[in-house]
Parts: C-alpha cells; structure tokens; sequence
C-alpha cells in the first residue's frame, strides 16, 4: 500500500511509455463509459426507483467510498481496476436515473458537448498544469459551498437555482485540467494510469449530468 496516487513519486512498478500510459487511461475510461451504457440500456430506470430510497443511497456511498479508497490506495493494477469498477456501477444507476428524463437525441448531443469539452481542457492541464495545481484548493472549497448550497435550496426552501449548474461544469472544468495535469506529473506505471483514470471519470461524469441538464432546459 503507498500513499494516495497523486502523490506518489517512486513506485516498484516498472514506468511504461508515455503513450501506453495515456492509451491505458483512455481504454480505462472507455470501460466505465462501455458499462454505464450496458447499464442504461439494459436497467429499466423503473427497477432502480423500486428500491428503498435509503437502501440505495446507502449503497451509493459504501460501493463509491470502497472503490476510491482501492484505487486510491492500491499499488496493484488489478486491483485499482476492481476499486474504479465499484465506483462506475453507482455511478451507472444515477446516469440511468437521469438520461431517462431527456430526449435520447438530446444525451447524444449533451456526450458530444461533454467530449469537447474535456479534450480541451486536457490540452489545458497538459500546457497549464502550474495553473491548475495552484487553482485545486479553491476548486474544493467552491465545490463543497456549492453542494451545501444545494442541500440547503433543496431539503429547505424545495427550490434549484440554474446559475448553480454553471457554476458546477466550471468546477469540474478544472478539475478535468487539474487530475489530467496531476496525471502527467507522476510515474507513469499502469497503476497509475488506472489510477488516474478514474479520477478523470468521476470529473467528466459529473461535468456530463450537469452539461445534460443546463441542455434539457433549452
């Protein structure tokens, strides 16, 4: 066990090519986004609405803090890989839950704005990373005003701002820039690369439901 991936400087694990390193994270990500489709098309959202609402958030969090903490923690590809895994089925199910609110031509549309959209801030963390790093702790604590800020609109005045979509893709804008940046900066071993992955999978997942959203009420 080492520590947490994005800062670790020397692994056992022998470094592999830059581009098989950032192949591996691609095929990874394509992984997570390959099951949440099987998901989608294959769970009746109906199912899903079946369950104890308490049962289901309470096996959100269990299987996505279990999967980060084995990803985040493992030196072991395989293992990682299993930790990233326990992370994009809870994820899956709330895709299936949202996606079948909209227009199925319109979360084609909102993936495309989403692919764009994360490639160019790659580009960004790969020329800025400096920036990045030094934006990371306001990125945190703009994230977490903004969740408390939601909680607070939602469980007590039973209102949703729109401003407050924005203001959630700009945030994970740069966290894409940032574990993308972070992920260049550390040994470049397939663990890592799994690692790294699904850091950047949770950032675009998030930026996608936020991007369907501020799109399906145009």
């Amino acid at each position: 066990m080492q520590s947490s991936v994005f800062e670790r400087r020397s692994s056992g694990e022998a470094e592999i090519s830059p581009r098989l390193y950032n192949l591996t994270i691609g095929a990874v990500l394509c992984w997570g986004f390959w099951v949440n489709w099987l998901m989608v098309s294959n769970i009746s959202p109906d199912f899903i609405f079946s369950m104890s609402p308490l049962v289901f958030l309470l096996g959100y969090f269990a299987s996505c803090f279990f999967g980060i903490y084995l990803f985040s923690t493992s030196d072991k590809p395989l293992v990682s890989f299993i930790g990233y895994n326990f992370v994009v089925v809870p994820f899956g199910l709330i895709i299936n839950i949202v996606v079948a609110q909209y227009d199925p031509e319109l979360v084609i549309n909102a993936i495309q704005v989403t692919g764009l959209v994360t490639l160019a801030m790659m580009v960004l963390g790969t020329l800025f990373p400096a920036f990045f790093a030094r934006i990371a702790g306001a990125l945190t604590i703009a994230l977490l005003v903004v969740i408390l800020v939601e909680l607070f609109q939602l469980f007590v005045l039973g209102i949703h701002s729109n401003w407050l979509d924005w203001v959630v893709v700009l945030i994970f804008c740069g966290y894409i820039g940032y574990d993308w940046g972070r992920a260049n900066s550390i040994p470049k071993t397939l663990d890592n690369a799994v690692d790294s992955a699904a850091a950047l999978y949770m950032d675009i997942i998030n930026l996608f439901l936020r991007i369907l959203r501020i799109m399906g009420r145009k």
